[in-house]
């Protein structure tokens, strides 16, 4: 027997196609037998207990609506169940009868069934352990024609499933095939899926592109290929363009669409363009609000050699939205080189406020960096701005960081973060720190003169000495 065979009716053609035919077996009168085992079989061989009560008191008459009704939802809330429980197989068989809501009397239902049963049927078959892409790719096309109206909606969903199992070729087909569908009104919702199904192709295409462009970087100019190859990049690099610049003008989130459009623009030499595009993209008010636009805009500007003004001008932005941010590090050495004192406050700031998250404790080079410029600030005489962090961290530093438990950890974990955490301790909490004493104390052959240079350090310039 084939894996596609195995499957539950869901997975079959017929599953959706004799839809009239299983509805009216579940209608169909009941047995004494039936009744005293009280489950029901279905032609397909599967049992759904849960439906015994509702399909009892099915009959012609003013009830049928109302037995309808709940069968349908109360089949409904078991395969969500089934999904939040990952019971995979179990949905499925309750989606073989819950396709009767096909048939619901209620047009509002039964307008709204096809996508319900797109959405959790797609579910089903993406980690159901007997799926494959035969079964799925025959559920996509089935809920197509019956869920007309989300032609589209699936057409872009079943590219995306077909992305994901490395069928590139067939998912631009799907692709081209949404891309020409035409059927009643166009909408304005309808608009932005074509849009957007054309620009996954385009990303297809910007794939394929960035491909032929690594093949040409290894060809030599005299290469009898290399021309070839060459045109190949100039023509995908269009019809990307075209397919993508239009997508990216609209108010969202289109970061890979984006990366790849400006690395073509950057490709052909329209530095320009792709700054443009760029700058839209991270400071356009109509765009949400999106960490990445200002990384994107910050490497390229990187990459051309922008003045450090401008550079730090997109990371103050990226700052204030992602204070803990890896790119936080390179700011603070952006504003430390500053001729601006306002800058050089600032880039104490920013050490501090990456430090207040728990997945930055254990960054060693953060700590080094605020290790030494806590000493450079209070040598330059600005204890106030490091009073201004530490006013709002008193209360919560020593024991998110400083404590003893911290203290022997980070020691037998790794040394060199533990004297680098020491020294900050030792500065801001003196040497009474139970943290700074317990690494004093410690007998370490190759950071014995480190130790000791941090504590004369310490006692010199810690902001709870009375001298300072």
């Amino acid at each position: 027997m084939s894996r596609a065979a195995s499957l539950p009716v869901i997975y079959s053609a017929q599953s959706v196609i004799g839809m009239s035919d299983f509805s009216e077996e579940l209608k169909g009168p009941v047995t004494d037998d039936e009744q005293v085992e009280t489950s029901v079989l279905s032609g397909a061989g599967m049992h759904f207990p849960w439906l015994q009560t509702y399909i009892e008191t099915v009959a012609i008459g003013g009830k049928r609506k109302k037995d309808f009704a709940q069968t349908t939802s109360a089949c409904l809330s078991f395969i969500q169940e089934a999904l939040l429980k990952h019971q995979w197989q179990q949905a499925a068989e309750y989606m073989h009868s819950y396709f009767q809501t096909l048939e619901d009397s209620d047009s509002y239902k039964r307008q709204a069934a096809p996508e319900i049963i797109w959405k959790l049927g797609s579910e089903i078959l993406f980690y159901h352990p007997k799926s494959n892409v035969e079964t799925f790719n025959t559920f996509a096309d089935r809920m197509k024609n019956i869920g007309i109206m989300n032609y589209l909606k699936i057409s872009l969903q079943h590219a995306l499933y077909l992305l994901h199992h490395g069928m590139l070729e067939d998912a631009k087909r799907k692709l081209s095939e949404a891309e020409t569908w035409r059927h009643g009104e166009k909408t304005s919702s309808r608009e932005i899926l074509i849009n957007l199904i054309q620009a996954y192709k385009g990303l297809l295409q910007y794939y394929t592109w960035s491909k032929k462009k690594r093949e040409l970087s290894k060809l030599d100019k005299d290469d009898y290929a290399y021309s070839a190859v060459a045109q190949d990049v100039f023509n995908h690099s269009w019809k990307t363009s075209v397919n993508i610049s239009a997508l990216i003008k609209m108010p969202g989130v289109w970061d890979p669409f984006v990366k790849s459009y400006v690395e073509m623009l950057e490709f052909y030499g329209d530095r320009d363009g792709a700054q443009e595009v760029l700058t839209n993209y991270a400071y356009d008010e109509k765009f949400p609000s999106n960490p990445n636009a200002h990384i994107y805009l910050y490497n390229f500007l990187k990459r051309q050699k922008a003045p450090r003004s401008k550079l730090i001008s997109v990371l103050k932005i990226l700052y204030q939205i992602v204070p803990s941010h890896k790119l936080m590090l390179e700011f603070h050495t952006l504003l430390r080189k500053s001729e601006k004192e306002e800058h050089h406050k600032l880039g104490l700031e920013v050490l501090f406020g990456v430090l207040d998250f728990a997945g930055c404790t254990k960054n060693i080079t953060a700590w080094k960096y605020l290790a030494k410029y806590v000493k450079k600030t209070l040598m330059g005489n600005h204890l106030v701005w490091v009073q201004e962090e530490w006013k709002s961290r008193k209360n919560w530093w020593p024991s998110f960081h400083f404590s003893y438990f911290w203290a022997k950890s980070d020691w037998k974990e790794d040394t060199a973060l533990a004297c680098e955490k020491a020294f900050v301790a030792g500065l801001l909490l003196g040497k009474g720190c139970r943290y700074f004493r317990y690494i004093l104390k410690q007998d370490h052959q190759i950071l014995g003169k480190k130790i000791k240079r941090m504590k004369r350090s310490v006692k010199k310039y810690s902001i709870v000495n009375p001298r300072l």
